[in-house]
């Protein structure tokens, strides 16, 4: 009788506990959805979040310069952001720090037209160069330019608002700054006008992550930091196996882009996304951020770990 009734009280227990609610974080994406997000939207379509307790919004930014803003601000709990802005946003003041990578490499380059006179970075003196971010393009440029003799003294800077390959294709400019390498180079491809690419940590840039994502520091040691991690290197491992029904999950509810640039894209981008998302590499972000202090960019460079963190 004893061993009825406390059955009987448990089963009661378990009826009358409330469910507990899964924790939510928001993640402001750095751009539109594009197969740069590829582990973020597997991981919520193969409910890998969910696994970990927690309730993921993704949140594509009305302004890409945005979203490390507002999470420095406390309107939201993670942006996807990069390496090199990371940098300078701190050196502003904004109490941000990395937590893990997304993207390891860097996905963008100087690209030129393949069939047009330039064939390499020395062909550039006195040509047109297109940007569309003032200041670590300009400095990755002038890096570049620096392993031939030359600066960006001995070219013309063009402000193309974005509109990168359009304004190569079109004659506007010589060359662009800043293209992706996953993204412009088959743009360019698919309508017939195909460009040569200089990659960027091989003419005097140091290599850094692409593609980061950050949180306030006052989240540094917030739990639901790693479990999100977690989640996102299993949806990794996913798509490296996978790679075909891990589109299928990309496109079901994105059918916006399910054309052959982004397929091209998800296939350029697949070995470039961090296996290893926690990890941390110091020697990276401390080449980088002297790097940045000998273009002028930062004044100082601070112990990599007040900016840079690992989580558990």
């Amino acid at each position: 009788m004893r061993l009825l009734t406390t059955l009987l009280a448990c089963a009661m227990l378990l009826i009358t506990s409330p469910t507990r609610a899964a924790d939510k974080l928001t993640v402001l994406l750095d751009w539109f959805v594009n197969p740069d997000h590829g582990p973020l939207i597997v991981a919520q379509e193969l409910g890998l979040y969910g696994q970990q307790g927690l309730e993921v919004e993704l949140i594509a930014p009305a302004d890409p310069n945005d979203p490390p803003k507002l999470v420095a601000a406390g309107k939201a709990e993670i942006a996807v952001s990069y390496q090199p802005q990371l940098h300078l946003q701190v050196a502003e003041g904004l109490p941000l720090v990395r937590f893990g990578t997304l993207v390891a490499t860097p996905l963008n380059t100087l690209t030129v037209l393949a069939d047009g006179p330039i064939k390499s970075l020395a062909d550039l003196k006195g040509r047109k160069i297109g940007f569309s971010v003032a200041g670590t393009e300009e400095a990755t440029l002038n890096a570049m330019l620096r392993t031939v003799g030359l600066t960006t003294a001995d070219v013309e800077l063009v402000n193309v608002n974005f509109s990168l390959s359009p304004s190569l294709i079109s004659g506007q400019v010589d060359a662009v700054i800043g293209a992706y390498r996953n993204f412009e180079l088959n743009q360019m491809d698919i309508v017939g006008r195909p460009g040569r690419a200089f990659y960027v940590e091989e003419h005097g840039v140091p290599p850094f992550d692409q593609l980061i994502y950050v949180t306030h520091r006052d989240l540094s040691s917030d739990p639901r930091l790693a479990r999100f991690l977690d989640a996102t290197e299993r949806a990794v491992q996913f798509m490296v196996n996978h790679p075909d029904k891990a589109w299928a999950l990309f496109v079901k509810n994105h059918p916006e882009v399910d054309d052959e640039l982004n397929r091209r894209a998800w296939r350029d981008t697949l070995p470039r996304f961090a296996l290893r998302p926690a990890a941390l590499d110091v020697r990276r972000y401390e080449r980088m951020a002297t790097f940045l202090k000998d273009a002028g960019l930062v004044k100082s460079t601070p112990p990599v770990e007040s900016y840079a963190i690992t989580v558990r």
